[in-house]
């Protein structure tokens, strides 16, 4: 291309590709940053690392005995809440799913304001 200053079009035809504007970004993407530029990338996630994650050093104060009954009390709350709305899915699935469900309006139509 930059020999015979043909077109992107030109040379997408001279390597049989559908594509010119591929062209144009690998030569914009040469001008910029040069041979490295084209290189290929790793592509997706990294790998996970063999290296477990620190754990963070902050050392957590002992709760009392009043704070950890405290806490066991709304653990067992939520438990009791979860297990009452799991009886009550189990036994009226469509009850609660119409419960729910949201609400569309019947009339979308946007009302004139004057």
């Amino acid at each position: 291309m930059k020999q015979t200053g043909a077109s992107y079009q030109d040379t997408a035809i001279q390597f049989n590709m559908n594509n010119p504007s591929l062209i144009a970004i690998w030569n914009s993407k040469f001008l910029k940053e040069g041979i490295e530029g084209l290189q290929e990338k790793a592509k997706g996630r990294l790998s996970m690392s063999k290296k477990p994650k620190a754990i963070s050093t902050k050392p957590e104060k002992p709760m009392s005995r009043e704070e950890q009954l405290e806490r066991e009390n709304e653990l067992l709350r939520l438990e009791v809440a979860y297990l009452k709305k799991l009886k009550a899915f189990r036994e009226k699935p469509d009850a609660f799913l119409e419960k729910h469900k949201q609400r569309l309006p019947l009339n979308s139509k946007k009302k004139d304001s004057d």
